[in-house]
């Protein structure tokens, strides 16, 4: 009768022992290390991000009519000048020459003029009485009015090398700065087809501006007078505004890609920035103030295989035959899971294998998902936390707009989605891949034999 007794015993603690087994192997205890990151309320920018390059708003270049010698620089780099102000002067003595050359030739051709308008008076009356033929009177007229039409060029050869006397003498065009100078004292400049650049004058560089490539795919979006921030490696922790002022049609071809030049209007009152900084550019294209966000890289991620057939066997034991993204599953689900289980088991299934292959939704091929996370504008995701029980579990939310770093999110009816929550964004050690079972300690996959 003892022995009996202790036989039941025996069997009933067998049988406990089982038991506790099958269940903890039901509900996928899963172990493992994660990197979280925290749902925050904050403001979201959505962004067009370009380069481009300041410079003055007016920029004028300052250069010599005449050829020559300069003789003296009156602006250097960095000078302020005001319009009319002498800023150069080049060799006058070659204009000066050629100035008593002409004022001679105009004292000449006057007294030709002279002797010839003498000479056709005289003529008058000898060809009236007879005493001189037509054509020496025809030939006393022309030859007076040649002599009126030399003067005259005389006379225009004078002001012009008068003219060019003057344009030994740069003198600024308008207020500014003074950017580039080109010239050195004793340098001869010609100007023989173009005038050469001596000088390069900015206007007040309290008002400046951008000029910005935006290629193609996202020029549609930018607006004359949308708001801009901007960044330059000068003052990288500060960051600038501007509006742009037009969007050019004029375009370019750069690596098969068309390029359109956005122009940003930038106050710098400050004078902190400088002509030819490289600015990076953030247009603002959309904006949501005091939101729900959360890192990309919590949307984006992708639970490996073991965290995911944990969380499946859960569910099942649980009695929800329902998949992370809220739908019930289906015996095609099953077969994909099968077959999702055994890629990663070959290590083929890396970065494509993630629950959006089994599942509708984000990054299975609904409206919306843009991968295995997930996360677009106006789409739906998924993020993965720890549960009361300490094991993974998942929601659904809404995804909003992103800066490339965080996006909105918005929670579902009856979501515990929650400011402060911690989410999961990786897993960096996996403690163990499933439950284990007392009687199979050498099991290598617990879940291999559950048909989901």
């Amino acid at each position: 009768m003892k022995r009996r007794l202790i036989i039941s015993a025996a069997l009933v603690v067998v049988v406990a022992v089982a038991t506790v087994g099958f269940l903890s192997r039901g509900r996928g205890v899963y172990s493992a290390t994660y990197r979280f990151v925290t749902v925050s309320r904050g403001n979201i920018v959505a962004a067009v991000a370009a380069t481009g390059t300041l410079s003055a708003d007016t920029t004028v270049q300052v250069g010599a009519q005449v050829s020559g010698q300069i003789m003296e620089l009156y602006a250097d780099f960095n000078s302020h000048v005001k319009k009319g102000e002498l800023m150069a002067r080049l060799d006058p003595r070659p204009s000066e020459l050629a100035v008593q050359q002409a004022q001679a030739q105009v004292s000449q051709d006057v007294a030709d003029s002279t002797l010839k308008a003498f000479t056709l008076q005289q003529a008058i009356p000898l060809h009236d009485h007879g005493m001189m033929t037509d054509n020496d009177f025809v030939a006393a007229q022309a030859a007076f009015e040649a002599s009126k039409a030399a003067l005259l060029a005389a006379r225009a050869n004078l002001a012009r090398s008068q003219q060019d006397l003057a344009y030994t003498d740069i003198y600024a065009p308008m207020d500014g700065v003074v950017v580039e100078r080109d010239v050195q004292v004793g340098q001869t400049v010609a100007s023989s087809f173009s005038a050469p650049q001596l000088f390069v004058i900015a206007s007040d560089l309290k008002r400046m501006q951008i000029v910005a490539q935006v290629d193609e795919a996202d020029i549609g979006q930018i607006k004359q007078g949308q708001d801009v921030t901007f960044t330059v490696q000068a003052y990288p922790n500060r960051t600038y505004h501007g509006t742009v002022r037009q969007v050019r049609l004029q375009n370019s071809t750069q690596d098969n890609v068309v390029m359109y030049n956005v122009v940003v209007d930038v106050n710098n009152a400050d004078a902190t920035l400088l002509p030819g900084m490289t600015a990076t550019v953030n247009f603002e294209v959309s904006k949501a103030d005091d939101v729900l966000e959360v890192s990309d890289a919590a949307l984006r991620f992708t639970p490996p295989s073991g965290m995911l057939a944990a969380f499946m066997a859960a569910r099942r034991a649980a009695g929800d035959t329902a998949g992370p993204g809220g739908r019930r599953l289906t015996a095609q689900d099953s077969a994909r899971f099968r077959q999702m289980m055994a890629m990663r088991a070959q290590g083929g299934a890396q970065g494509g294998g993630g629950p959006g292959m089994m599942f509708g939704g984000p990054g299975g091929g609904r409206p919306g998902g843009t991968g295995g996370g997930g996360h677009g504008n106006g789409g739906f995701g998924r993020l993965w936390y720890v549960d009361a029980h300490g094991q993974p579990a998942v929601l659904r939310v809404k995804v909003g707009i992103s800066d490339g770093q965080m996006t909105e999110v918005t929670p579902l009816p009856d979501s515990p989605l929650k400011e402060g929550m911690q989410v999961i964004a990786a897993v960096t050690a996996e403690k163990n891949s499933g439950p284990s079972n007392p009687f199979q300690q050498q099991q290598q996959n617990p879940f291999r034999n559950r048909v989901m």
